[in-house]
């Protein structure tokens, strides 16, 4: 099963091009929505993010969601001992779902693919770009908050000219109908590669 990742910075239209794949009939593999499952219903992950943030982490079996954001903002320790956590239960829950695929390839979408050691989970990377200003516009518009908050979250990421110098290709999402193209002609591609392996 061939694992084709797919990343890029917010406000990039990643998860309109994701959806893109999803109409072509391709498995994809969301992975941060996979671990906010995860972190709701794995009773072994449960019970180590209790023993690092204390039992005020989940109310009522259910995962106290501000109580952690306010744990980890801003404090890279505490952030690091999340994700230790998190990413290896993300990692088997994936390779389990690859297990059940029977598709040609599937999409592995993960905003920091690069910087949790993800990509080494695939075959291939897209990474999906956009102009910094049509970034900022597109989150200001869709999260209404402030140009400057978008600025602050996209310091927090991989720069784009990093994440296209790791990739095997690049989706410069700024015309619609361009990436509708971009896309189909990506994904003859990716048959083509996935017959031939």
């Amino acid at each position: 099963m061939m694992v084709v990742g797919l990343t890029g910075g917010i406000g990039s239209g990643k998860t309109s091009v994701l959806q893109l794949f999803i109409n072509k009939g391709i498995p994809v593999y969301i992975a941060d929505l996979e671990a906010k499952k995860l972190m709701q219903t794995n009773p072994k992950l449960i019970r180590e993010i209790q023993s690092v943030f204390g039992t005020k982490a989940y109310i009522k079996n259910k995962l106290n969601r501000s109580y952690l954001s306010k744990q980890v903002f801003g404090n890279s320790k505490k952030l690091n001992q999340l994700n230790t956590i998190v990413h290896p239960a993300v990692h088997l829950d994936f390779l389990a779902f690859k297990k059940r695929q029977k598709a040609p390839y599937l999409i592995y979408e993960n905003a920091i693919l690069f910087e949790n050691g993800s990509d080494s989970l695939c075959n291939y990377i897209i990474t999906v770009t956009a102009p910094e200003a049509t970034r900022i516009k597109r989150v200001v518009q869709r999260d209404h908050v402030s140009p400057k908050q978008v600025k602050d979250r996209i310091q927090h990421q991989w720069d784009d000219k990093l994440k296209v110098e790791k990739s095997d290709f690049v989706i410069e999402n700024i015309d619609w109908e361009t990436t509708e193209k971009l896309v189909d002609n990506l994904h003859q591609k990716l048959l083509k590669i996935s017959f031939e392996l």
